[in-house]
């Protein structure tokens, strides 16, 4: 009997965690635009925050997640601590939808709900109709996997043994919060933890009274996901996944000691006979009311935090990455995790904009002083281009919708891009550092076609930044047009300069590097049209 209920259990909470991923994939596919709009929702406003983590959670499907992904930002520099607090706190009430959802008696439209659900994706081509089978699909298993875990748990009922340990728990709150601790961290999965609360509940073996303390453990159980998250990440890091603890704990001893007989008073008001809806709207109201005791306290918890783990001087030091924005963590959200790529991208081809300027300057000013420094970013963005092609690797074999595998795509290329303007930027370091030390001289026309072309080069490759940036197809199709001027700037330099060396205006060997700079001048402009050209060709390239 013991054998047949676990795997009952185990085969139940399976399809359960099934469905629920499911679901939350096809949710956030299609919410995909509005989760990359969630960088700019951030803001130091706390409240927003909540409002934030709230709405990324019902998605996503889970507050662990959500959690995880906080870490991954705060790591990856993108949030600070007093912005992670509010996403935080927002999490553990997106959280309740799932309760909620579970707690009614939906079973009988589970079978429905699939079969719709895989006509819809059999028999459509159209992305947003294959959402929203995959939608209906795991809201269907969802719901079998409920069934199922109910129908395991069943037996228990004839077990004295067991319906005694449950009673006890009303008896000794303690008990029942280690044992909701002790089950959300053996299922790393709150949801999943509230599931098997609410399947013993449709059996009649457990009473609000007994279930109240295993949904406070449960609720400390849900740290320890980000907390084993933080495990090698930044100190700040360790702070947001702290901060989730402390807030957490609180809320717990607060709900334990004082607010327990009013909040059992309010759901047995609101549902008398159906236990399941009372766990249900205790876990709702438990976080609901947390968020709004403790809100005001975020500036403590904070504080707490950064108690518990000092700053130190060299944190920085020790902490410093090539990459900016990303963070692995941030990968369990992935129309989020593009949006950090593209900063990421804007950050790597600002850095190849100053290399390239400082080389540039160092032509036309023939000064040495900035030729080591381009040398030496170029190391870095070499660095920069595989961590990012390696986090898109990684982004790439997610489940993502087909339009963000073709921003994906787009952005290899674009890396790639990069790469190359940051590669000609130290050639022409190169060529500027023969120049000086061989004591070579350029004429003032020769300079001045030079300057003329540099100035169009610099926009062009700016445009195509601030194209991508944007998403502005119309500016991307000027750099296209920009690119084309340059074609011709350097046909006409050359020819320029020709004449000139026919002239005896310039010596042979300053004509050889001179004519080697225009080369590299116009493969920038090459390169700053293919990144115009991937804005264009991508459909869903979002504004930042």
């Amino acid at each position: 009997m013991a054998l047949e209920i676990t795997f009952g259990v185990l085969g139940g909470l399976g399809l359960f965690l099934y469905g629920m991923n499911l679901m939350g994939s096809g949710l956030q596919k299609s919410a995909g635009s509005k989760l990359k709009q969630i960088i700019e929702l951030l803001t130091s406003n706390k409240y927003m925050g909540v409002l934030v983590g709230t709405f990324v959670t019902a998605i996503i499907q889970s507050s662990s997640a959500t959690t995880v992904m906080v870490v991954g930002f705060v790591n990856a520099g993108i949030m600070q601590l007093s912005q992670a607090i509010g996403v935080i706190m927002g999490a553990n009430v997106g959280t309740t939808i799932t309760a909620q959802l579970v707690s009614f008696k939906l079973t009988d439209f589970a079978p429905v709900a699939v079969g719709i659900g895989m006509i819809i994706y059999l028999f459509t081509s159209k992305e947003k109709n294959k959402q929203m089978a995959e939608i209906l699909i795991g809201f269907g298993i969802l719901f079998i996997g409920m069934d199922f875990l109910k129908d395991a748990v069943h037996p228990l009922r004839e077990i004295d043994a067991f319906k005694d340990m449950l009673a006890s728990f009303s008896h000794n709150p303690i008990l029942g919060i280690l044992m909701g601790f002790g089950l959300t961290v053996t299922v790393q999965s709150s949801s999943a933890s509230m599931g098997i609360l609410l399947a013993l509940a449709s059996t009649g073996m457990i009473t609000i009274e007994a279930a109240l303390p295993i949904l406070y453990g449960e609720n400390i159980g849900t740290c320890t996901t980000a907390l084993l998250s933080s495990i090698g990440a930044t100190k700040n890091a360790k702070r947001a996944a702290t901060m989730h603890l402390i807030f957490n704990i609180i809320g717990t001893l607060m709900f334990a000691l004082v607010l327990n007989i009013p909040i059992r008073h309010i759901v047995l008001q609101l549902n008398p006979d159906d236990v399941a809806r009372q766990i249900a709207n205790a876990h709702t109201l438990f976080n609901v009311l947390n968020v709004i005791i403790q809100i005001p306290l975020s500036g403590f918890i904070v504080k707490l935090a950064l108690k518990l783990i000092p700053e130190t001087k060299d944190e920085l030091l020790t902490e410093h990455k090539n990459t900016k924005y990303l963070d692995e963590r941030i990968l369990e959200t992935p129309s989020i995790a593009i949006v950090s790529v593209i900063k990421e991208c804007l950050h790597m081809g600002k850095e190849t904009r100053i290399s390239l300027k400082m080389s540039l300057d160092s032509f036309i000013n023939l000064d040495k002083k900035d030729i080591k420094e381009v040398f030496k970013r170029e190391k870095q963005i070499n660095l920069m281009e595989k961590e990012i092609v390696d986090y898109l690797v990684k982004l790439s074999k997610r489940e993502i919708s087909a339009s963000n595998r073709e921003l994906i795509d787009g952005l290899f290329s674009t890396v790639n891009d990069i790469e190359r303007v940051a590669d000609h930027a130290e050639n022409i370091a190169e060529l500027a550092n023969v120049f000086i030390e061989r004591k070579l001289s350029m004429s003032e026309d020769a300079k001045q076609d030079l300057i003329d072309m540099i100035d169009r080069v610099i926009k062009a490759y700016s445009s195509s930044l601030k194209a991508m940036r944007s998403g502005n197809k119309d500016l991307a199709f000027k750099v296209i047009s920009m690119e084309e001027q340059i074609d011709h700037m350097e046909k006409s330099c050359r020819m320029n300069h020709i004449y000139r060396l026919n002239q005896n205006q310039c010596s042979t060997e300053s004509g050889i590097l001179y004519l080697d700079l225009l080369s590299n001048l116009e493969r920038i402009g090459d390169h700053a049209s293919n990144i115009a050209r991937a804005v264009i060709d991508v459909q869903n390239m979002q504004s930042l």
